[in-house]
């Protein structure tokens, strides 16, 4: 069986939880927690050096980096899809989860943050701000961008009538924003897509509070 290094709270590792499930894929679930430093441990950095979540024990080896993972389930386990049938709508779909996880998500993780309080000063009012203002900038892009594609509420989910990686993207960070106490207001979209996945059962049973650790 596939062991799955996660931490409850990490977005990638959710996203990860969320692929599988989606796959219909069991996993092994070990906790490393990010709040502990167990990712910091030499036990975890014998197995996965770049010292992050999420991590995935396969028969073929280790393999890390959550876009990385999910592209070999894709591979390994080509239906259901994570992605639209269309070529140009896949490429759109890419473009969305890379905004997320290439642009939003690197500058407000823990370890941003623990340096902008240990190096620059910040205070913790001042570094949930910084990760507000990113989560912010990122979204109202993403908001313009869905309403070019003409999306709207109840036509199902972000790319077509099934979850694909940018629902599986979208949901963990939306959850980042609540908790940096971001104004969803103007991204009437988003949210409306947010709800739409996070009702879906491969969501719901992978989500952070359903986690140990």
């Amino acid at each position: 069986m596939l062991q799955l290094h996660t931490f409850s709270h990490s977005s990638a590792s959710y996203r990860v939880r969320i692929a599988l499930a989606l796959k219909g894929m069991a996993s092994e679930s070990h906790a490393v927690s990010l709040i502990a430093n167990d990712h910091l441990s030499e036990g975890y950095r014998a197995l996965n050096p770049e010292g992050r979540v999420p991590a995935i024990v396969t028969e073929q080896g280790v393999l890390t980096q959550s876009f990385a993972i999910m592209d070999w389930l894709e591979d390994t386990i080509p239906e259901p899809s994570l992605y639209p049938a269309d070529v140009w709508q896949r490429a759109l779909c890419r473009a969305f989860a890379h905004a997320i996880a290439s642009d939003i998500f690197p500058v407000q993780n823990l370890g941003v943050r623990r340096k902008l309080i240990s190096d620059f000063g910040a205070d913790e009012a001042q570094s949930t701000q910084w990760c507000a203002d990113w989560i912010a900038k990122g979204f109202a892009a993403l908001e313009a961008e869905t309403a070019k594609r003409g999306w709207h509420e109840g036509q199902g989910y972000l790319f077509g009538p099934t979850p694909t990686l940018a629902d599986i993207c979208l949901v963990p960070q939306m959850n980042n924003a609540r908790r940096y106490g971001v104004d969803l207001t103007p991204f009437p979209l988003l949210v409306a897509a947010d709800a739409k996945a996070r009702a879906h059962p491969a969501f719901v049973t992978t989500a952070p509070e359903t986690q140990a650790g």
